[in-house]
């Protein structure tokens, strides 16, 4: 009988946010495998659990998978965790899941927090529609080109951000989409410290600025989504604007342009454009 993958979420911040099923599985399987064994041992020292423990992340990873796949089918069962919060979500892991899932192995979720929805709970931001995109891009040309492409979007767009970028990150954000939008940004979540700004983004380099301590802890940045267009309406313009915009230029320049006025995918106007 082969073992089991569990893939179990473990707190952002509080301890005491574990669940009584994770801890019931981080009894009960064979190893553990953790991003950083030494943060690990703290929560299972508090959990009053003495487990195997390895370490699994990003650099060892596609090493580790065959040796752990071979112990899942030899009967044993194997508890994934992460730093902190969901495994996979902006952490290892990825690989072993789905190589575990080719070989038809069982792996089973065991829920619990996450940083990026316990953020998004309390940003006063919709949280009907949103896109999760990890880290934002270290390098300030990618980071703006990024951002430049998330202009009309109309939902709420989450990312992390680690400490030493967000002040230019915000910086970057108020050029691009000026001081309309509302952003929300959230650190040290459930921890002593726990911070949660949702504010112009003008306001919200004032609140780093003004104080140094202010830009320390792992963010979780929101941004609220662009005014929804009338889609019947943006359709009718569109197909008045492309005609006239086609016959003027080429269709790839046109879309792209008539994307800009009327608020459609630039895809969908391309398509439009071509058919034409």
């Amino acid at each position: 009988m082969t073992g089991i993958l569990f893939i179990v979420a473990t707190p952002i911040g509080n301890l005491d946010d574990i669940t009584f099923r994770a801890v019931e599985v981080l009894k009960s399987v064979d190893i553990v495998l953790a991003e950083n064994t030494r943060r690990s041992k703290k929560l299972l020292s508090h959990l009053d659990i003495s487990k195997p423990i390895r370490a699994f992340h990003e650099h060892n990873e596609r090493d580790k998978t065959k040796a752990i796949i071979g112990e899942l089918k030899s009967g044993k069962s194997i508890a994934l965790i992460s730093d902190a919060g969901t495994p996979l979500i902006s952490d290892p892991g990825y690989f072993l899941v789905v190589q575990a899932k080719k070989e038809g192995l069982r792996v089973v979720p065991i829920p619990g927090p996450s940083a990026l929805i316990t953020a998004l709970s309390v940003s006063g931001l919709a949280s009907d529609s949103f896109t999760f995109l990890g880290f934002l891009p270290s390098k300030q040309i990618a980071r703006v080109k990024l951002l430049k492409s998330l202009v009309s979007r109309t939902e709420t767009i989450i990312f992390y951000e680690s400490p030493k970028r967000i002040l230019s990150t915000l910086s970057d954000m108020y050029i691009i989409f000026g001081d309309v939008r509302e952003v929300c940004l959230a650190k040290e979540l459930t921890k002593t410290f726990e911070t949660i700004h949702t504010d112009s983004i003008p306001n919200l380099i004032q609140y780093l600025t003004i104080e140094q301590n202010h830009q320390k802890g792992e963010f979780v940045i929101l941004i609220s989504a662009n005014d929804k267009i009338d889609i019947a309406e943006a359709e009718n313009q569109l197909d008045s604007l492309l005609p006239i915009l086609c016959a003027e230029m080429g269709a790839s320049k046109a879309a792209k342009l008539a994307a800009k006025i009327t608020g459609i995918d630039k895809n969908q106007c391309y398509k439009k454009a071509v058919d034409l």
